[in-house]
């Protein structure tokens, strides 16, 4: 993760908010050495879970007909 220096990162602001939008690594900015603050790109959250995972999964193959096999909860 980079590290920048506040007074730094204060006379290079804009133009540091737009590369961290870009690339979307993180920036900390330190003062004194010692980190004080990170930059980092906004990421909206969704309004509700239901629906997330939507169409990042594909079912390939049958799913219903039973497996060759024996399982040891059968025995």
């Amino acid at each position: 993760m980079r590290r920048i220096k506040a007074s730094e990162f204060k006379a290079r602001c804009l133009k540091l908010m737009d590369e961290v939008a870009e690339t979307g690594e993180p920036i900390i900015i330190t003062k004194n050495g010692h980190p004080v603050s990170r930059l980092v790109p906004y990421r909206s959250k969704p309004e509700t879970l239901l629906g997330l995972m939507k169409d990042s999964m594909a079912i390939t193959g049958d799913v219903i007909s039973p497996l060759d096999e024996e399982w040891e909860a059968d025995r």
